[in-house]
């Protein structure tokens, strides 16, 4: 027989695990209203807004139900009503992110008074249309801005209606001229901008039909032929580059054809058109288009491209020109920082002369712990190591991470896979802190297995560092085995996973790849086919050890095919073999890896490369103890099935 007491202890339990329960469906409940108001504000509709808001009297983050709510009707909402919510929730991350929304109300309305009032409270100032905005009422006021707005407005992509009226603002006080408007109509071809060229025409009273033609109709437009007068040329310019972009052959036509009646500037311009869509081939008559066009004015991409071309060739005294020519916050880079050096090596023959300019550009840069600092590093006759970490964090330096209210948020987010409020909110926590409070927030990140914060909150130290947390290795138990069976080198793999998916295990990227690989469900469909997985299922991918299972297995076939070169195979990886083929038939005899890479056409793909090269040699350093070279890493690459022998062929030159 069951004891009264007995029984009441158990009835308790019971009732103590029901409550629980209860509390769990209570939060899962709100949380799937939340998520649902957020996804009704994003489809603007405020009604919807308002009901999901109503149900979320006591959601555990009031402040972003109380934006929601407000953002919804932040055009019709009263000043009082928005000022209230920043006093309510003062200091908080989610005041500016409504302060960057209501800046942008506010100057869509023309109150310059409540926005000069509103800017400067606003912390991260990171949105380009602000910017656009910003820089309208100080040249209202009488103030001179050109220069700030030719800086700024380079992308017309990320314009919309703020950056386009402040182009015509500028045009029409006189701070913007007709070769403004003409740069900003070619840079809206290179961007398939077509609205901003139908915007830009119109400023220029040319033929706006003309304009929409040129951008999304190209053969038609240059098949009209270049027209008359300064516009329509301009006009015709944008169309050889955008035909370009299909067939550089034709552009190349066309452009031949229109030649008599063009000026020197515009057939420069028109060159500098086509031979930008012809770097992005690596074509080898590029060169040539680059040399017809000197003399343009070049966008920024023009400028980099023009570069890269010369590296490619190896004119030194070329990329040394371009590079200086720049703008200089283009120049200060660590890219061009680096290749700058590297030109005036090549012109000096050296790069350790004591004072020399190569030597000092190398310095500049060596103490980042990036790809070019590391190449920089190399240069000045060190090599890549491990700093000695600090003191290790205590359990006491992490408690007040544990009680950050921004990174409770965070973790709140995190939980619900919202991982762009729950980034917001973490890196708003980290403001104003020391280097130490950045090793415990970053400790306190390893410890909840957010392993992305844990990278970027450390990256952010300078003096006291630990690379074990930027550089991290989970699933070693897994990932050991399983690059020791296949003979990969089990640091590359860390350091393509790093950049990949930054050790998010849920990770799935806009085309669909999953997991700490980031393996395509076709991917490891036909991976698991050829490595006799006959249950292969796409969930699979989500599970730690079929992901590395399969991705390793795949990496490694795409290195067998790139006849074992890294560069080559990390750029196969992201791009996907057939690119790089492509991309690698280009080449006539081994090309400097450093070179290769900076001249991959695909911007996201570059960057992939470098970081993971980069990544992977902080890996070797720690899993070897011993200083690493990243030159000797990249090494050089070559064309399919070339030999040693073909290459001492090829690099004998008579004398």
């Amino acid at each position: 027989m069951i004891s009264a007491s007995k029984w009441i202890a158990g009835a308790l339990v019971v009732a103590l695990t029901s409550f629980a329960h209860a509390d769990d469906t209570d939060s899962r409940r709100d949380d799937d209203a939340f998520l649902l108001l957020r996804d009704a504000v994003r489809q603007d509709d405020a009604s919807k807004a308002d009901f999901y808001a109503a149900r979320l009297p006591n959601y555990s983050i009031p402040s972003y139900v109380d934006y929601y709510r407000l953002k919804s009707h932040l055009k019709d909402a009263a000043p009082e009503e928005i000022r209230s919510f920043f006093k309510r929730y003062e200091g908080q991350a989610i005041v500016d992110r409504l302060r960057n929304d209501w800046l942008l109300e506010l100057g869509r309305k023309r109150d310059w008074a409540t926005f000069d009032e509103q800017l400067p409270l606003f912390v991260l100032n990171d949105d380009t249309q602000v910017k656009c905005y910003a820089l309208i009422s100080r040249a209202l006021k009488g103030q001179k801005v050109g220069d700030e707005a030719r800086a700024l407005l380079t992308a017309p992509n990320g314009y919309g209606q703020p950056c386009a009226d402040l182009i015509a603002t500028l045009y029409q006080n006189g701070q913007f001229n007709t070769e403004d408007l003409y740069a900003q109509l070619r840079l809206s071809g290179e961007y398939n901008a077509t609205g901003q060229a139908r915007r830009i025409v119109t400023l220029l009273d040319g033929p706006e039909k003309k304009a929409v033609q040129a951008v999304d109709l190209p053969t038609v437009a240059v098949a009209k032929g270049i027209g008359n007068g300064k516009v329509e040329h301009q006009i015709y310019i944008v169309a050889i580059g955008r035909l370009a972009k299909t067939s550089v052959k034709l552009a190349v036509l066309a452009l031949n054809k229109a030649t008599p009646k063009m000026t020197a500037q515009e057939q420069q311009q028109a060159w500098a058109a086509i031979a930008l869509q012809s770097s992005y081939t690596l074509a080898p008559e590029t060169s040539d288009y680059w040399k017809r066009a000197n003399g343009a004015p070049l966008s920024i991409d023009q400028m980099q491209w023009k570069t890269r071309i010369a590296l490619r060739s190896g004119d030194w005294r070329q990329v040394e020109n371009t590079i200086r020519a720049m703008p200089s916050a283009l120049r200060n880079e660590p890219t061009w920082v680096y290749w700058l050096g590297r030109a005036l090596m090549a012109r000096d023959g050296v790069s350790s002369q004591p004072g020399g300019e190569a030597l000092q550009l190398f310095r500049s840069i060596s103490e980042q712990s990036n790809y070019y600092g590391q190449l920089a590093l190399e240069e000045t006759g060190r090599l890549i190591t491990i700093p000695t970490p600090g003191q290790p964090i205590s359990q006491a330096e992490i408690a007040p991470m544990a009680a950050n209210p921004n990174f409770q948020r965070a973790l709140k987010f995190f939980s619900m896979r919202l991982r762009f409020e729950g980034t917001r909110e973490w890196n708003w926590g980290l403001r104003g802190m020391s280097e130490r409070d950045h090793l415990a927030a970053a400790e306190f990140a390893r410890q909840n297995n957010i392993l992305d914060r844990m990278v970027n909150t450390s990256e952010r130290t300078r003096i006291q560092v630990d690379y074990t947390q930027r550089f991290p290795s989970p699933h070693n138990d897994v990932m050991h085995p399983a690059t020791q069976t296949l003979g990969l080198d089990k640091a590359w793999v860390y350091g393509l996973i790093r950049q990949e998916s930054r050790f998010i295990m849920d990770a799935q990227s806009h085309a669909g790849a999953s997991g700490l690989m980031q393996v395509m469900p076709s991917t490891g469909r036909w991976i698991a086919k050829k490595i006799g997985l006959t249950d292969f299922a796409q969930e699979m991918l989500g599970d730690v050890r079929y992901n590395i299972m399969l991705g390793t297995n795949y990496l490694n076939m795409v290195l067998g095919n790139m006849d074992g070169s890294q560069v080559l195979a990390t750029a196969a990886y992201n791009a996907g073999p057939g690119r790089l083929r492509t991309w690698r038939s280009t080449l006539t005899k081994p090309m400097d890896s450093t070179v290769f890479i900076e001249s991959i056409p695909y911007v996201e793909t570059r960057t992939y490369v470098k970081n993971v090269m980069s990544n992977t040699a902080y890996y070797a350093a720690l899993f070897e103890g011993r200083p690493q070279s990243l030159k000797a890493r990249l090494g050089t690459v070559a064309p399919k099935g070339y030999t040693e022998q073909e290459e001492q062929e090829t690099s004998f030159v008579p004398r």
